[in-house]
């Protein structure tokens, strides 16, 4: 099959940009079409099928089609990250927030503290994380961390569950955690286990109602960059689910391009080191 010969058109566009939007909520307005061709046609290749409608009816009628979907995902999602990405956030997450939760819970017997991740694409933010805790001493001060790390890709969660890495992801990485929480090896840098102990992977879809119902009572949830690709229908949907899943009090982490703004009332904006962050009211 020859790649020149594959072309989608509008209306096929129209039907597999509503099966996406359906079961994960990422939306491809017109102008992105060039995009959602480019991204497909592997998958439609691999499949041996002659064209982008033969590719949408097996996604639609065919009986394996459930078995087809986290390939859909993996191709129409990006998974651009690296630790300590956004810096300012990490300052305010440990300085503040984490400061926080600790002051609240020094008189306890029992300690817990429980943070959600997603979309945690290769797993950089949610080791971030898992090395601030472990920095911080926390399971030594009798602490028990929960890390829950979810993705719609299941090959980002493969490459996250692996926990090895090059050069461009720990770009932001400060020397102290490269050494103490890597092994190092020529251009690879993989995490110790210690790290990985920390951290749960798990797929994950946001705009389940009933998979998101199973995450609750955690005190933080990081959301960075992604409600930037759902419309504002979704957005409303996906940040209840969010506000579900948090304590009273609990910290919500957005993106830096990413607001609340007319999406929800239920948080309180914050900001700790010039970093906003949203509160569970």
């Amino acid at each position: 099959m020859e790649e020149k010969n594959l072309q989608m058109s509008m209306g096929t566009f129209a039907k597999l940009r509503d099966i996406i939007y359906e079961k994960s909520g990422i939306y491809f307005a017109e102008n992105k079409k060039y995009l959602l061709e480019n991204r497909l046609l592997q998958r439609v290749q691999e499949r041996n099928l002659k064209s982008f409608e033969e590719y949408h009816y097996f996604l639609k009628y065919d009986s394996r089609r459930s078995q087809e979907y986290p390939f859909l995902y993996d191709s129409v999602t990006t998974n651009e990250t690296s630790f300590f990405r956004n810096p300012q956030q990490w300052e305010a997450f440990e300085s503040y927030v984490l400061k926080e939760i600790i002051s609240s819970g020094k008189d306890r017997i029992s300690k817990s503290l429980k943070i959600l991740s997603l979309p945690s694409s290769t797993g950089e933010e949610p080791y971030t994380l898992s090395m601030i805790c472990l920095e911080k001493k926390l399971p030594d001060l009798g602490w028990n961390i929960e890390i829950r790390a979810g993705d719609l890709s299941e090959s980002a969660l493969a490459s996250a569950r692996k926990g090895v890495y090059g050069k461009n992801s720990v770009r932001n990485t400060p020397p102290h955690y490269l050494n103490k929480y890597f092994h190092i090896s020529g251009e690879n840098y993989a995490i110790k286990n210690e790290v990985k102990q920390l951290v749960r992977f798990e797929v994950m879809n946001l705009v389940d109602a009933g998979k998101m119902q199973l995450y609750r009572n955690f005190d933080v949830c990081f959301c960075r960059n992604v409600l930037i690709y759902f419309d504002e229908k979704v957005k409303r949907k996906v940040v209840s689910h969010l506000y579900d899943t948090l304590k009273p009090n609990g910290h919500l982490f957005l993106g830096h391009s990413e607001s609340l703004h007319n999406i929800s009332r239920a948080f309180r904006l914050v900001n700790f080191s010039r970093s906003p962050i949203y509160k569970k009211e």
